[in-house]
């Protein structure tokens, strides 16, 4: 059974994040993978006032054919400490998996600790997987965990602590790297999403824009909030066909844009297996390009009149592209693989928006 802590015990860090710091130091050398300091200074102890608090809380875990990581994810969350007070419930939305991943569910309901469902949602892709999750619960609040991630021991407890604050209305943490492999020496800087490794920073307002984008992979948002500004776009999003993304960016914008408030929360911690295959060159250049299409799918509708273009293109794009392809030679030459190699991504962002904004089939990435 799950430790269970009081919601009155929970003032304060759980788990100082300077007691983190060696799980972002890289396998070479002892330097910090992100560059620089892990985190801004000191973080000052949290208070949050004891207000509105909800009692019930929806896990939606979507998975497709990973059955295997998804016992890890579940593992996770058994073992989290659980708030007294807070009914917790799990939901695994299976996305047409092929590996057995609904045996392997209901081989553990049984025991686990905590209220554990199996839906299958056939419409292929993330965005339809999270929707299924969403309106299979009736919980106040709602959080997202991807199936190849584990959840930090205290987790619970702080969701538990955030939403005591009746302001708060959706708070997101970072990514703390699994790594199963040394990690390459030409990682490229400012592509941390693409492996997804997102590092701890201090406390802040994401409406004041100290949060950056809230990662769908580690989200609590009050079930409201959906109410407001509508379930994830069906038209972004992975598929078993690509690797469309840009669904958090859409809902995120959208959130900000209904005024709704959230907090970035460094405690909030999950830690993400960093697979093998994500260590390549191949994969940074498939996330790059499927990255950029999928804002140039929302480019269609939503283009920024604020942004100068050529052909309906961002006039940057173009320019990154070209000093990216004129440099990244010379640049290897001189030795320095990561800078290189993220000039040569400006390249396939340019090619993977242009193909997102002007030739993509978008059903056809989301058929059974």
């Amino acid at each position: 059974m799950p430790r269970t802590v009081h919601i009155g015990a929970m003032r304060g860090f759980v788990t100082p994040l300077w007691e983190r710091e060696a799980e972002f130091q890289l396998c070479r050398g002892g330097s910090p993978l992100f560059g620089g300091q892990v985190m801004a200074g000191i973080l000052v102890p949290y208070r949050a006032p004891a207000m509105s608090f909800p009692a019930t809380l929806d896990v939606v875990i979507p998975t497709y054919n990973r059955k295997e990581l998804l016992a890890k994810t579940l593992a996770s969350l058994a073992q989290a400490i659980k708030p007294a007070g807070l009914a917790v419930s799990v939901i695994v939305v299976n996305n047409n998996s092929t590996d057995g991943t609904e045996e392997a569910v209901a081989a553990v309901v049984a025991g686990f600790p905590m209220p554990l469902r199996h839906v299958l949602e056939v419409q292929q892709g993330s965005s339809s997987a999270r929707n299924a999750g969403i309106t299979a619960g009736t919980a106040e609040l709602i959080a997202f965990v991807d199936d190849d991630e584990e959840v930090d021991t205290d987790w619970l407890v702080v969701i538990a602590r955030e939403f005591q604050d009746a302001a708060i209305e959706f708070i997101g943490g970072p990514y703390l790297p699994k790594w199963v492999t040394p990690v390459p020496d030409w990682l490229p800087p400012g592509y941390h999403a693409a492996i997804g490794a997102i590092p701890p920073k201090p406390r802040g307002s994401y409406n004041a824009g100290n949060g950056g984008n809230l990662m769908g992979g580690n989200a609590v948002l009050r079930r409201s909030v959906f109410e407001r500004v509508g379930l994830y776009a069906l038209h972004l999003g992975r598929s078993g066909k690509g690797l469309l993304s840009e669904e958090d960016a859409d809902m995120f914008r959208r959130i900000l844009a209904a005024g709704i408030q959230g907090v970035y929360v460094p405690e909030l911690t999950i830690r993400h297996y960093i697979a093998p295959e994500r260590l390549t060159r191949a994969y940074h250049r498939r996330w790059v390009y499927w990255r950029a299409a999928s804002q140039g799918v929302l480019d269609r509708t939503n283009p920024d009149p604020a942004i100068a273009t050529l052909f309906g293109v961002q006039r940057y794009r173009f320019r990154q592209a070209v000093r990216g392809l004129a440099g990244a030679l010379v640049i290897r030459m001189r030795g320095r693989k990561a800078e290189a190699f993220g000039r040569e991504l400006a390249a396939w962002d340019l090619a993977g928006f242009v193909y997102g904004k002007y030739f993509l089939n978008v059903e056809s990435m989301y058929k059974p």
